[in-house]
């Protein structure tokens, strides 16, 4: 299991940008694909983009290409989400997940099955 712990939400007015953060430790060997994804009140829960631990490949929903980046730390077990030029309707709880299937494939495709606490992002008008 692979224990994720994300940081860096706050509240920003619309334009600004966030980095958030999130740190991985436990059987960390098996992760293949990272994802961020986010919740908004009373919505579903939705992709955002992922990331691919031996390439570095990334993905993004077309709502935030352009705008938000995915990268890696491998060093430090830790992925980043740059979200740039932040809109109203980027405010959600954004989660970090883990793919530990430790089988190499299409990372948006993948089923998460380690979840981080969340972290708010509030972006106001």
């Amino acid at each position: 299991q692979v224990q994720l712990v994300e940081s860096g939400g706050g509240l920003v007015q619309a334009g600004a940008s966030l980095r958030l953060s999130c740190a991985a430790s436990g059987r960390t060997s098996s992760t293949r694909c990272s994802g961020w994804f986010r919740q908004a009140p009373g919505k579903e829960r939705e992709l955002v983009g992922t990331i691919a631990w031996s390439n570095g490949y990334t993905y993004y929903v077309d709502s935030v290409k352009g705008r938000f980046t995915i990268s890696r730390d491998n060093a430090k077990n830790t992925v980043y989400l740059q979200m740039n030029s932040l809109k109203p309707e980027d405010t959600a709880v954004y989660y970090c997940a883990a793919d530990n299937s430790g089988v190499t494939g299409i990372c948006r495709y993948k089923k998460y099955t380690d979840w981080g606490q969340g972290t708010q992002v509030t972006v106001s008008s």
